[in-house]
């Protein structure tokens, strides 16, 4: 016989995901969330459960980069939310939409010593853009319009609601839990009156739907820019279009900006998210000498990117240059050196609006200018290929990433997350779709690597989903391939297997003659994955490359997740790469 469950609070945060799209929930289960859980199910929206609440941020991150649809995770109390804090800041750094949903105490025992009871809104509120704790269950539905609204607004970023227990269980529960379906006696009267009055006062018009008014977005009208930009194009003579994640928020429009860039035809470097533009070899992307070619330019176009430690704080540009900055960051657009002309726009959108009214097609004056750009590309190139066949002892990394190269194909995913060895491979490897590379961002966190396989293989259920990992990154997802064995997540994961904090040691040692703390074991990492159900393979020789990445597609493409824990040497490739 099956159990009638009254309806609850749960199925109203399951209904507005349903309107809004939402396939996938993820979590780390907890008492405080079950109904959240429990109502998703019921209508259809697959709970996806982790081994670490930073895992399930990290997925709904990716799947609102990857889907245009926002992610959600909910997670428990206390521990619960306070696990989810790097995950979080990371999101809000890449400025990604991503709704965090939060149990909390009952309202009656909020601050009495209640298990896991804490000050949420306090700890989450330097990394979020909104917060909210919900009070009454009518309030429910309208505060995820709002909170959902205002993540995607503006600067995209986290948002965070809160839902007390007791405004997530049926009523009659609650009810009882407070004790007054109870004949005793033993509770005094005031007592019983007061909470009578709270238990009313969270469902009275629980059942009342209503909807927030709607936010005004604060972007410019970004055609008022569109001449003086054009005017300074035709003036210069060495642009430089320099691309970030930023620009690709918006996956719809992605085929269109890469049309733009290939018609604009303007010298570019792409970063973040926006490597996935590497996928179309006909546009004028260039992957190495980017300095130089900076130092030289006469006028920058900074489309999602700031002048953080990534361009040395502006001094990367000439000081004569034009800088040109659309961004949606009205911070970020005037981050150390001020544009000739900032515009606090989406870029990606500018960039198409911009290749739309440009009335030159292709521009002839730039062909120099491509020529000196392109020579010294493949000199770099040519580099490159000659350090990767030297000798070394184990696996020259620049050799695995060479091969790594051959197997990718068309609609596969790269996941970015480790140091040094994934630093590497950001020189070499070649993303074979517009969404085929995730890193974490600015932020430079290392722990996302099973979040982002998640929900870049859900999202794209089709493709081969890629992870490059540092041996010490890896650390953070091992227990992961758990969750990816219990729910059918076949994804392949490349290990740099150097027992080391590489990026660390390398600059450590030198300057300061200590490798303490930058020192780890040479792991049989794949043989742990096969113990949690996948399967696993180790290379130690080179030529063992090619027909373990092909055994390890078949295992994936079969339906098992898969670890290739590659065993590499050292080399002086990225010496001196130190960023602060």
């Amino acid at each position: 016989m099956t159990k009638t469950v009254e309806s609850h609070g749960g199925n109203i945060v399951a209904e507005v995901f349903q309107r809004h799209g939402i396939q996938w929930i993820f979590t780390l289960c907890g008492g405080h969330i079950s109904p959240i859980l429990t109502g998703c199910n019921e209508k259809g929206i697959r709970v996806v459960d982790v081994r670490h609440e930073a895992t399930a941020v990290f997925a709904a991150d990716a799947v609102s980069r990857l889907s245009g649809t926002i992610g959600v995770a909910a997670v428990t109390a206390g521990p619960g939310l306070t696990n989810t804090i790097t995950a979080i800041k990371n999101a809000q750094m890449a400025q990604v939409p991503v709704l965090i949903l939060g149990g909390a105490t009952a309202t009656v025992l909020k601050d009495r010593g209640s298990l896991q009871d804490i000050d949420h809104l306090s700890v989450v509120k330097s990394v979020i853009k909104y917060a909210k704790t919900i009070k009454r269950v009518r309030d429910i539905q309208p505060s995820l319009e709002e909170a959902i609204a205002t993540a995607r607004l503006g600067v995209p970023g986290p948002v965070y609601i809160e839902i007390p227990v007791d405004l997530l269980y049926p009523e009659i529960l609650v009810r009882d839990w407070y004790g007054l379906k109870s004949k005793s006696k033993s509770m005094p009267w005031w007592m019983s009156s007061y909470l009578n009055w709270n238990v009313n006062r969270i469902f009275k018009d629980k059942h009342k739907t209503y909807s927030k008014n709607a936010q005004t977005d604060n972007t410019q009208n970004s055609s008022l820019h569109i001449p003086k930009v054009s005017e300074m194009l035709q003036s210069a003579e060495k642009p430089v279009l320099l691309i970030g994640s930023q620009a690709l928020l918006i996956p719809s429009q992605r085929e269109a900006l890469a049309d733009a860039v290939k018609e604009l035809n303007i010298p570019t470097y792409v970063s973040g998210m926006a490597r996935g533009l590497l996928s179309k070899s006909h546009l004028p992307i260039f992957r190495h000498e980017r300095k130089k070619a900076l130092k030289e330019a006469d006028l920058v176009i900074l489309a999602g990117v700031s002048c953080d430690f990534r361009l040395d704080y502006g001094r990367m540009i000439h000081h004569r240059a034009k800088i040109i900055s659309i961004n949606l960051s009205r911070g970020d657009m005037y981050l150390n050196r001020r544009p000739a002309r900032g515009i606090l726009t989406n870029p990606g959108s500018f960039l198409i609006e911009l290749n739309k009214s440009n009335n030159n097609a292709k521009q002839k004056k730039w062909e120099n200018w491509h020529q000196k750009l392109s020579e010294r590309n493949k000199k770099r190139w040519n580099v490159i290929k000659t350090q990767a066949d030297a000798d070394i002892d184990y696996v020259n990394p620049l050799k695995l990433c060479l091969e790594i190269n051959q197997h990718i194909e068309d609609g596969d995913i790269i996941v970015a997350d480790g140091g040094d060895f994934v630093a590497t491979a950001s020189y070499i490897l070649r993303p074979q779709s517009l969404s085929g590379w995730l890193d974490p961002g600015v932020f430079g966190t290392l722990g996302v690597g099973a979040g982002f396989l998640l929900g870049a293989k859900l999202t794209h259920p089709e493709s081969v989903v890629w992870a490059i990992y540092g041996d010490g990154a890896f650390g953070y997802s091992l227990m992961e391939f758990d969750s990816f064995v219990r729910h059918k997540i076949p994804v392949i994961a490349i290990i740099g297997n150097d027992a080391g904090w590489a990026q660390i040691a390398r600059d450590q040692v030198e300057m300061l003659d200590d490798p303490i703390g930058t020192e780890l074991a040479v792991t049989d990492y794949h043989k742990a994955v096969e113990v949690l159900g996948g399967k696993g393979y180790f290379v130690d020789k080179e030529n063992q490359i090619d027909d373990v990445l092909t055994q390890a597609k078949e295992s994936a493409k079969s339906g098992k997740p898969t670890v290739v824990n590659v065993r590499i040497g050292k080399t002086d490739f990225r010496k001196g790469s130190i960023s602060m």
